[in-house]
């Protein structure tokens, strides 16, 4: 399958948020391939938006939004979810998509197995099964599934490892709302999901 080229995340990140919607990310990691349908994304624009983390200016942990358009900026939230962003722009452009959400394609297994442990170093005695749809609901339980964590940061999405591939799906309806669970800059249209989606971690 083809896998997006550098000059897709070279453009404004308004831009490639929806038109990330419909292409699959994958994972190449100890246990498995693991892979989703991206159906839910924030942007997040540069020095003068208050929720990005270029907002302070460039900093060790950043580094990454700096750099060149189709690298992964993964990092740690509130000190338990890993979170993974596409870097898009060019360089010296600091601007990234979150991908908030995806419908599992391959490797649910391996992601269930992923997902339940994390339950279980979390709440202990928590067995509860996950349904397929809601494996990679929301920014965490996508990196959970997907096994990705802080080792795939600035990994190039170009490479081997981590990428995004066109399969030729389509999503038929896209819509667009405020970012959530941020405290600042809540008033950006700046999420976009696919329309009615079982998947979809927030009001759609």
């Amino acid at each position: 399958m083809p896998r997006l080229r550098r000059s897709f995340y070279a453009r404004p990140t308004l831009e490639v948020a929806p038109d990330l919607l419909g292409k699959v990310l994958v994972h190449r990691a100890r246990g498995g391939l693991t892979s989703g349908i991206i159906i839910e994304v924030e942007a997040y624009v540069g020095e003068s938006d208050p929720a990005c983390h270029a907002a302070p200016g460039r900093t060790k942990r950043n580094a990454p939004l700096y750099g060149p358009p189709g690298f992964a900026y993964v990092y740690l939230n509130y000190g338990v979810h890993y979170l993974v962003n596409v870097v898009t722009e060019p360089k010296d452009s600091p601007a990234a998509v979150l991908i908030r959400a995806l419908e599992p394609v391959e490797g649910l297994p391996l992601m269930r197995r992923r997902r339940m442990r994390h339950r279980t170093i979390r709440h202990r005695k928590t067995r509860e099964p996950i349904s397929d749809h809601a494996l990679c609901r929301g920014p965490g339980n996508v990196t959970h599934a997907m096994g990705i964590t802080l080792k795939d940061n600035n990994l190039d999405l170009l490479g081997d490892k981590l990428y995004i591939e066109d399969r030729g799906v389509r999503i038929e309806e896209v819509s667009w709302s405020p970012r959530i669970g941020i405290s600042v800059a809540t008033e950006q249209p700046w999420r976009c999901f696919a329309s009615g989606h079982i998947s979809v971690s927030g009001r759609t």
